[in-house]
């Protein structure tokens, strides 16, 4: 059959993929099987809209907003300081003994699609919390919850970088991720003008209708990611699990490449944890549901703005992606913490803040694409396994040390905290320009 047959019988699927792979044959593989690469375009789109689809979720059930609100709302206050080291920590710290028991398995997609199932029942279960309970019991019904969403959730980053790593070639992850976080932050953008639209308070039907949709949400990125044409993996290692995570952790200290790319990952959590005390910092001059649309809005149309551009970009060089990010979120720290000591925390009216965080936000998906797909081009079958449940698992308890030390230094005030932060990534920026070049030259 002739190149000009092939190109006249392509399905959708395989002339969307090409268009957007902007290849000739959209089927050039070079690190995948010869039987994964047919299923290479069907494989791109179930896995672009399952990441769609949770990135919606996660919106709707944000422990920065929604569930800080909610726990507020149904008189449970004190426990908001819990809802983000839980979301985060929770599900990164289990990461050693799921990456062991799951190395165990040749197929992995059924792990992504479980922990998909899982994060939809944790929802429903928090849903269920707001309907029928009140105060602390429906507040201690929601974080309980959240701690099994999270662990859920830690089966589903570990098994994404693996299936990703087996069905999508290399050269064609970054802009698979950029395309979920643009569709992603486009459609939350739509959803926060939907949510803040008015300034009245949701009522309890409203939060817990919202819940129920962010379930639906899961479950039907389960159902597509089970479809997944996974081709079988290697499964050496596969011995006890705690004993194998446990012996992981020899990573950090045979692999230096990787150890690191752990401590640049570490430095580089200043684009994570500064936002929030940027929005600290605007709610103190304007305590209102437009303030905290306007963060949302921002953040969404950020991710939308960049995340393909980071793509792009990442499968170049991602090592490149995670250096200019780094660069961006440190210098907008500084200058916020430079700002708020010369200035005093009112500086530049309402638009100053919004503004940074924006540019934090644009700075913090080029970080996050750029380490996540430098790590999946670092190694391939089990190691890749390997690296991302040891990478995750450390990196949540560093997590929670930084909260800790964040916490302290934020006695002193909100813009000591952007200080440290401010020069945390200025290191993690030095660190990565040490780092190895991994895609493809050209």
């Amino acid at each position: 059959m002739s190149r000009n047959d092939s190109a006249t019988q392509a399905s959708p699927a395989d002339q969307l993929y090409s268009l957007i792979a902007n290849e000739e044959d959209a089927r050039v593989c070079t690190d995948l099987p010869d039987e994964a690469c047919h299923e290479i375009p069907r494989n791109f789109f179930l896995i672009l809209f399952s990441n769609v689809l949770t990135k919606l979720g996660d919106l709707l059930v944000s422990p920065k907003t929604v569930l800080a609100w909610l726990l507020a709302a149904v008189g449970a206050p004190a426990l908001v300081a819990w809802l983000v080291p839980i979301r985060e920590s929770g599900s990164m710290i289990p990461q050693l003994a799921i990456g062991a028991w799951m190395r165990r398995k040749p197929v992995r997609k059924w792990f992504w699609a479980g922990g998909s199932f899982g994060q939809a029942i944790s929802v429903m279960a928090m849903a269920a919390s707001v309907w029928f309970l009140e105060g602390y019991a429906a507040g201690g019904g929601i974080v309980a919850a959240l701690v099994v969403f999270s662990l859920a959730r830690g089966f589903c980053s570990v098994a994404m970088k693996d299936v990703q790593g087996k069905t999508i070639p290399k050269g064609r992850r970054g802009r698979l991720s950029g395309l979920a976080t643009t569709l992603g932050g486009s459609a939350t953008a739509v959803i926060t003008l939907v949510l803040f639209r008015d300034q009245g308070d949701p009522s309890m039907l409203f939060y817990t209708l919202l819940l129920l949709l962010a379930a639906a949400l899961w479950v039907i990125a389960g159902v597509l990611f089970a479809s997944v044409v996974e081709q079988q993996g290697e499964t050496s290692g596969g011995g006890n699990a705690i004993r194998e995570a446990v012996k992981s952790l020899s990573l950090l200290r045979d692999d230096p490449p990787f150890r690191h790319f752990v401590v640049t990952r570490a430095l580089l959590l200043c684009s994570a944890l500064a936002a929030p005390y940027l929005v600290v910092l605007a709610q103190k001059e304007a305590d209102s549901s437009w303030t905290l649309g306007f963060f949302l809005l921002a953040s969404s149309l950020a991710s939308s703005i960049s995340a393909s551009v980071w793509g792009w970009m990442a499968d170049r060089s991602s090592r490149r992606v995670m250096i200019r990010g780094a660069a961006i979120a440190s210098i907008t720290c500084l200058v916020v913490a430079i700002a708020t000591f010369v200035a005093g925390s009112g500086f530049g009216g309402l638009w100053f803040y919004p503004v940074a965080f924006f540019v934090l936000s644009i700075a913090h998906a080029g970080v996050r694409l750029g380490r996540k797909t430098y790590l999946v081009d670092m190694a391939g079958g089990n190691k890749r396994t390997d690296y991302t449940a040891v990478s995750n698992t450390v990196i949540g308890v560093l997590l929670l040390a930084t909260g800790a030390l964040t916490a302290l230094v934020s006695l002193i005030s909100d813009g000591a905290v952007i200080l440290v932060l401010g020069l945390m990534g200025l290191a993690g920026t030095v660190s990565a320009l040490k780092m190895k070049e991994l895609e493809l030259p050209g």
